[in-house]
């Protein structure tokens, strides 16, 4: 399985696919493509999340502040209800999500 490409065709909104689901782990490879969270939104999330860049450029606001500029390679952990939100991200923008508990 390549995680990078084919790209689906429609990327209007972006794209979630599911990879491995098992027991308390998910793994989720997402495609973004210029999205960012709506105004005034953030997650505030019951598991763990660590992300990995696969491809592009994003940004990551944290609750306190603190902006997180990532690129391609970077990765980030985001504990339980580290409240955040997606500030931008490039066309396209690769990322590789696992969830934990």
């Amino acid at each position: 399985m390549n995680l990078l490409y084919p790209l689906p065709d429609d990327l209007n909104e972006e794209v979630f696919t599911e990879l491995v689901r098992q027991g308390r782990l998910r793994i989720e490879r997402i495609v973004s493509n210029g999205h960012a969270s709506p105004d005034g939104f953030w997650y505030d999330q019951n598991e763990h999340e660590w992300i990995l860049l696969l491809e592009g450029e994003a940004g990551i606001e944290l609750a306190d502040g603190e902006p997180v500029y990532l690129r391609r390679g970077d990765a980030l952990n985001l504990l339980a209800h580290t409240r955040h939100r997606v500030t931008f991200t490039s066309r396209p923008a690769i990322w590789l999500a696992v969830f934990y508990r």
